[in-house]
């Protein structure tokens, strides 16, 4: 017998009685001894390697959800004598050129990564045989390394208690898809993981791990620009004429084409189609299926017909299958984000894969402020189906816009001042007042997509008609989206808490953030004169009031925020040379000091005092319902404390108005137009309206002295950041000198609570003057979690 026979034969046995799985890597399962045995005929082969996390952990905080998608990687087999490596080249820089040396030159200047290694068991010509449960058996996902770096523990890959998981490995044509259940083990120590484990020692999770045909040659990229609100995949071309950028940028998109590119409304080639996880109850399926359904109204008006779809998942598909967007349902154990991701071809920005996950939490916060708002709980009345409504209408314009980031798109932070022109702004519900008292939900949320939407759309997906100079084309829609008033800004723009630009915010209203500020405050004022047990269930416990009053209280945490970019704010865009736009622009100075007003009625007496009646109704926690971080911190013990609700709102106004990089705009802007306000003058007038106006007595004569105390705090810890230039700690140390002096005068006829007021801000100016640099105000307590949760 021949040697190739010989292999042939160990081929065969090694194989034989073991379950075959055909497809793309066709693969062996041996029951005995619960491996997977690999069959790699494919070496010098590019291919996508995707791993995912099929079942997670359950904790926002942690980011580590069912279904979420880790890197998406292009990697190849190659041999050499009995080792098999598995080898990612390094896509960040190329040659897009015809010249093979070329090309050569660039592969080797750079390190690729070998990020698998293995033996060869057997061989049967070009195909070889591989122990592949190794590649299976480990932290694929880095959950170890996120659980230790996040202080929950001490934690490692445990292979005794880990194991190929053969229902959700299978085969395909074009995808071979692996999974195994994990365990990592060590000492669990931190509440996150506590709180959703059985045994926060052992934390037993899925991965799944992907091997993806990469798509054919004939996918058209398109040109990366800035204002267009996509995503990009950029990487360095070597074989770039010097005279043009070296550094290419792709946007990343589905691939589609209309079947008849000269026609003004077409049906696509293939249409993209996206599948709602079964698992997903009624209503919130069908609302899901609608809200997704929006994007066709965008692709419609790029010229395609039924070109985007939304339906139920089969029963039998795997949803970790790559020819199928997903939108799926995730349960946590919080309230937490949702996430629009995709697999994307890292040569060419080409979306290979949506998916989907929609936290199953957020519907029910969004029903928590319907209650608030409602108050539908009346003895021997129906309850009103307001509540179900609001938390539908917000879940279709979630599912709306987590797909949108599958189709490419980044948030865009600016659309609220425009209509709502986008979905992929943050939205927070509007309401309005009736004039009969009345709460009005009716246009909470938008029900359509987005003018902006349709705009992006249309650049990243129209089908030009050949001989069209696309370059030309695009800058056509471009200007065009700009002519008709869109500006897109994003999350680099919008997310930090000093950012400048006056209409990039999360979760903000109205083409003005002042006014918006304003009229919402009414409207707050209005919902906690009238608040009442009406907002909580029969049989609920009372002390339970406070969770509905949380975001009743906070209805303008986020208002608040975006409404501090006024000050010290600046208009600009992502504009390109000569595109006609402005590049940037101070916030006059009249917008600005109606910023400064509107945020000062946050914080006065009345507007942070609670009424009494509601007050008395929050008796302490019952045996069941221990405080959390959706309730107000307190300073009292057991009692609900009004005062330490009114320090997390006012401090966080504070906060925000005094943040480092505003004040150095502050100063930086004036320097260069002596009409804009200045630190200065915005700390004089601060302290003006807080510790030198008239004090009241009882409890808003507390809370103005609370508001003083906070004042000072945040005044003192402007002056002893480093995090400041010297010119912003030099203005805050004079605000406080003067302060000082202010103060010194003004407690030789004070009497009680005011004298102490004033004595305390006194010693606390005298604490910061022994040792400015090692200064540390006590800490303010913090609003109950936000944004969703846990990023506060």
């Amino acid at each position: 017998m021949n040697v190739k026979a010989q292999k042939a034969d160990d081929f065969d046995t090694k194989i034989k009685d073991l379950t075959k799985f055909t497809g793309y890597f066709n693969f062996y399962w041996d029951e005995k001894s619960g491996k997977i045995l690999l069959e790699i005929d494919k070496f010098d082969q590019e291919f996508l390697y995707v791993n995912s996390l099929p079942a997670g952990v359950g904790s926002n905080d942690l980011g580590l959800d069912r279904g979420q998608i880790g890197n998406s990687r292009i990697v190849k087999f190659i041999k050499s004598g009995p080792k098999v490596l598995l080898v990612q080249p390094n896509y960040s820089y190329r040659a897009i050129s015809d010249n093979a040396d070329e090309r050569k030159s660039v592969e080797e200047a750079f390190a690729q990564s070998a990020i698998w290694g293995t033996t060869v068991l057997a061989q049967d010509g070009d195909k070889v045989l591989v122990d592949f449960t190794p590649f299976l058996l480990r932290d694929s996902h880095k959950i170890a390394d996120r659980l230790n770096d996040n202080n929950q523990g001490s934690f490692g890959f445990d292979e005794s208690r880990s194991a190929v998981y053969l229902r959700n490995t299978k085969d395909f044509p074009d995808n071979s898809e692996f999974e195994a259940t994990i365990t990592l083990a060590g000492k669990g120590k931190g509440y996150e993981i506590s709180s959703v484990t059985p045994d926060a020692n052992a934390v037993t999770v899925r991965m799944h791990q992907s091997f993806i045909k990469l798509p054919d040659g004939n996918y058209k990229q398109r040109k990366f620009d800035p204002r267009s609100g996509y995503y990009d995949v950029d990487y360095m071309d070597y074989a770039t004429p010097i005279d043009q950028p070296i550094m290419k940028r792709m946007l990343t998109r589905h691939r589609l084409q209309k079947k008849d590119p000269t026609a003004a409304m077409s049906e696509p080639v293939n249409p993209i189609v996206y599948y709602v996880d079964r698992g997903a109850p009624e209503p919130v399926r069908s609302a899901l299926i609608e809200g997704a359904s929006w994007w066709n109204q965008a692709f419609e008006a790029a010229g395609y017909k039924n070109a985007f779809q939304v339906k139920l998942l089969p029963a039998d598909v795997d949803p970790m299958d790559i020819r199928y967007n997903i939108i799926q349902w995730v349960h946590r154990s919080t309230r937490g984000w949702s996430y629009g991701e995709s697999i994307t071809d890292p040569r060419t920005g080409e979306i290979i894969k949506g998916q989907v996950s929609l936290g199953s939490l957020r519907d029910r916060q969004d029903f928590l402020i319907a209650e608030g708002l409602v108050q539908p709980y009346e003895d021997g009345k129906p309850t009103s189906d307001k509540m179900l409504k609001l938390a539908l209408a917000r879940l279709r314009q979630l599912a709306a816009h987590e797909v949108g980031h599958t189709l490419g798109l980044q948030h865009n932070f600016t659309a609220s001042v425009n209509g709502r022109a986008s979905v992929m702004d943050y939205p927070p519900p509007v309401i309005s007042l009736n004039t009969d008292g009345t709460i009005d939900l009716s246009k909470a949320y938008r029900t359509e997509i987005g003018e902006y939407d349709k705009r992006a759309i249309l650049y990243g997906y129209q089908d030009f008609v050949n001989g069209t100079n696309e370059d030309d084309a695009l800058k056509g829609i471009i200007t065009e989206t700009i002519k008709q008033g869109f500006l897109f800004i994003s999350d680099d723009d919008a997310r930090p808490a000093g950012s400048a630009h006056p209409q990039a915010h999360l979760w903000d209203s109205g083409a003005n953030a002042a006014d918006e500020l304003n009229r919402l405050m009414v409207l707050r004022k209005h919902v906690l004169d009238n608040f009442s047990e009406k907002a909580i269930r029969q049989d609920a416990p009372m002390a339970t009031l406070e969770e509905v009053l949380v975001p009743m209280y906070l209805i303008h945490r986020f208002q608040a925020e975006a409404t501090s970019k006024m000050l010290g704010g600046l208009y600009y865009t992502f504009a390109l040379k000569n595109d006609g736009q402005t590049i940037t622009r101070f916030v006059p100075p009249a917008e600005q000091w109606k910023a400064f007003n509107a945020l000062m009625g946050t914080i006065t007496p009345d507007a942070l005092a609670l009424p009494e009646k509601l007050i008395a109704m929050i008796p302490p926690r019952p045996i069941g319902y221990p405080r959390t971080r959706e309730t107000f911190k307190s300073h009292t013990g057991l009692t609900f404390d009004p005062m330490a609700a009114a320090e997390s709102a006012a401090g966080a106004t504070l906060s925000f108005m005094l943040q480092p990089e505003r004040a150095a705009r502050l100063v930086e802007y004036q320097s260069r137009d002596n009409t804009q306000p200045g630190l200065l003058p915005v700390l004089n007038k601060l302290v003006a309206q807080t510790w030198k106006v008239p004090q009241p007595t009882g409890y808003k004569g507390e809370l103005q002295r609370l508001v003083n105390n906070l004042t000072l705090k945040q005044i003192l810890t402007l002056a002893a950041t480093t995090n400041a230039p010297a010119s912003v700690r030099g203005i805050a140390l004079l605000q406080i000198d003067d302060l000082k002096k202010w103060m010194q005068t003004a407690v030789v006829t004070a009497t009680d609570s005011r004298k102490a007021n004033l004595l305390f801000g006194l010693a606390e100016i005298k604490q910061f003057e022994y040792n400015p640099d090692k200064f540390e105000p006590a800490h303010t307590l913090n609003m109950p979690d936000g944004s969703p949760i846990g990023m506060e």
